[in-house]
């Protein structure tokens, strides 16, 4: 695969502070130069130091429709518990208004109508007026320290034809300090290791080790040479990058160890780390609070993590010495932290900020003298119309439109490119603002078991392949689109982005196709947490199944049928299809260009694209849960 030139991409968005005042071609005809509601987000310092976090944003640096969850099943210890709490639950456990802009931003309730009443959310204009605003309101940006949870570099078009390049820029102006990966190391090992040293933080992570294989006999000067000092901070220890950084924030010493996601060698394909390994590693996190605690003396120590909140909850418990952890990974979106008492009898608070920028956590710290006396946290919604576009970063962005794509930089073992290098040498602008048709239905992703975006998807893979059933990852990330407004192609990228796209199609038999289901559905739904993957349940399209999640694996699944109403029989085959492979290399199309060529197909006369079905499963056990709301599938008693 071609190199892209950083160098020149790097000098082509440095010419962009040239630009001034004009706006971002992202933000024509649109509410975004609505009046600045500073009052709003107005947050005077509690305290001595504050930590300002963000995370997830999977690469949208634009404001961003976001519909959150109906369905956040809590199984085991957090049945009932945040984040597993949807709809006026939530509201109520978190002492918000329905009908409310806090009710728009943190629940799914009246979508359409909110999104007519306060429109988009996030971008990065938006988050760094309201960054600069909560520096301010601490005293100075040097009484601040600003994490990133991950999940940055990863998730749109641009992000993946700049390799990452465009989000570590963008997190540059931000000013964000640390931050810790999980789909940053979705790109090879060299592309992660340049991105580190355009970053101006720190990349930390106590659970990312070098290989012991990857160390040993005749390979390892080629290591040395390969890594170039980076990717190999300490021999000894294995650690792959610092496991964690002491920080002075107004005088006071905060410890910020990183976690990033230790699922990634399962969730993600090994081929673009194969010298690094991951994990939770419990006691090695324990011995290094114990050591940073004893040695360092810090006033606080924090953890970034990228492992879910279940994870970050479970890990509060049996690690002492941790005063917060800013958690990442599954998207939950909790205006209030849990606290969590730990296995020696002190208090740890976990959050969850959000996704796609959409929210901003600001957690002050409260000292008297060396001890910590109180911690104090909002969580802020990011509003594209209450927030003014900095001028800085939105220069950046008009500036990121203008560049040219590049078929060579897009790594792919597909045999048909036609698609892409068509493509060349259009702007990202050009490219990203194709239309492709009027949303019929609004499209969504985020839900525990099937979301209509979802359902293009999967139905695009199908006409693609003409296969009996389709298969899709339930990843959390990607926006969403209401009912009645334009799909472009930057929607599509913005849901399928990513450096293995390639699509394929294979025979499975019926007891093959079942046992995937019931092994993906314990990854969601296993009550011990450290068990669960962090991501929803597949998506599956053309076929109709009923689940009990109160059930142990194996046993959840039943009444598997084709759309036709065929039952799915054990030792039949049936043509699967499918994208995102893990363990393997596939060779069709990729998946951007199959459902955009899907939709410009299947729209109807009047441009509009209609969904005929969506194959919700049948949900059993379930009907007390208070992480399910509005259901649009059946939902039953478990069968005992």
């Amino acid at each position: 695969m071609a190199k892209i030139n950083r160098r020149k991409l790097l000098q082509l968005m440095a010419a962009s502070g040239a630009v001034g005042t004009t706006l971002p071609w992202w933000m024509s005809g649109t509410s975004a130069v609505a009046a600045d509601d500073a009052d709003y987000y107005k947050t005077p310092m509690k305290g001595d130091a504050r930590i300002i976090h963000m995370t997830d944003v999977h690469g949208q640096l634009h404001p961003v429709y976001f519909r959150e969850p109906n369905v956040n099943l809590g199984v085991g210890d957090a049945f009932g518990r945040a984040p597993h709490l949807v709809g006026e639950k939530l509201l109520k456990a978190m002492g918000m208004k329905t009908d409310s802009p806090e009710s728009y931003a943190y629940t799914y309730l009246n979508f359409e109508e909110g999104v007519k009443k306060y429109g988009r959310m996030g971008g990065f204009a938006h988050i760094k007026t309201l960054i600069d605003r909560l520096r301010k309101d601490a005293g100075g940006i040097d009484k601040t320290l600003t994490l990133d949870g991950g999940d940055t570099w990863q998730g749109s078009g641009t992000s993946l034809w700049t390799r990452g390049v465009d989000m570590v820029e963008a997190c540059n102006i931000l000013g964000v300090n640390v931050m810790v990966g999980h789909w940053e190391f979705t790109y090879p090992e060299q592309e992660v290791l340049s991105n580190v040293a355009l970053f101006k933080g720190d990349f930390i992570g106590q659970n990312v080790r070098v290989k012991d294989e990857s160390m040993m006999g005749d390979s390892y000067p080629d290591l040395v040479e390969k890594f170039d000092g980076k990717g190999m901070f300490d021999e000894d220890s294995g650690h792959a990058f610092q496991p964690y950084v002491m920080k002075e924030v107004n005088g006071r010493k905060i410890a910020v160890i990183g976690q990033a996601f230790p699922r990634t060698a399962n969730a993600n394909p090994p081929e673009f780390f194969p010298d690094w390994s991951f994990g939770l590693r419990i006691p090695d996190m324990r011995d290094l609070v114990k050591k940073i605690r004893t040695e360092e003396k810090p006033h606080a120590v924090v953890l970034i993590s990228h492992s879910g909140m279940d994870v970050d909850i479970k890990m509060a418990n049996e690690i002492p010495g941790m005063d917060v952890i800013f958690g990442g990974h599954t998207h939950d979106g909790v205006p209030k932290p849990v606290p969590v008492t730990d296995t020696a009898g002190g208090t740890c608070l976990v959050t969850n900020a959000g996704c796609s920028g959409k929210f901003i956590g600001v957690m002050d710290f409260e000292f008297d003298g060396d001890k910590l006396k109180d911690m104090h946290y909002k969580m802020h919604a990011v509003f594209e119309n209450r927030l003014p576009a900095d001028k800085e970063m939105s220069a950046f962005l008009t500036q990121l439109g203008n560049q040219k794509y590049d078929d060579k930089v897009v790594e792919s073992r597909a045999k048909d490119r036609a698609n892409s290098k068509a493509r060349n040498g259009k702007t990202f602008k050009e490219i990203t603002s194709e239309k492709l048709a009027i949303a019929g239905e609004t499209l969504y992703r985020r839900s525990n078991f099937m979301g209509t975006w979802d359902q293009v998807i999967c139905n695009a893979l199908r006409d693609e392949y003409g296969a009996h059933v389709a298969m899709s990852a339930g990843v959390r990330w990607g926006p969403t689109i209401p009912k009645d407004h334009m799909i472009t192609f930057d929607d599509v990228m913005s849901q399928c982005s990513m450096t293995y796209g390639e699509t394929y199609a294979n025979e499975m038999t019926g007891k093959q196709l079942l046992n995937v289901l019931e092994q993906v559905a314990d990854n969601l739904l296993d009550p011990d947490p450290y068990l669960q993957s962090g991501g929803d349940m597949v998506r599956v399209g053309g076929l109709d199944y009923t689940i009990d999640p109160t059930k142990k694996l194996f046993k959840r699944i039943t009444d598997a049928r084709l759309d036709n109403g065929e039952l799915i029989e054990p030792d039949k085959k049936y043509k699967v299809a499918g994208w995102a492979v893990v363990n393997r290399t596939p060779e069709g199309r990729m998946i951007w260009d199959v459902i955009r060529d899907y939709i410009l197909k299947t729209k109807d006369d009047k441009g509009v694209l209609h969904l005929k079905k969506t194959n919700h499963p049948k949900l059993l056990g379930v009907a007390n849960n208070p992480g399910i709301a509005d259901y649009p599938g059946a939902v039953g008693d478990s069968d005992g």
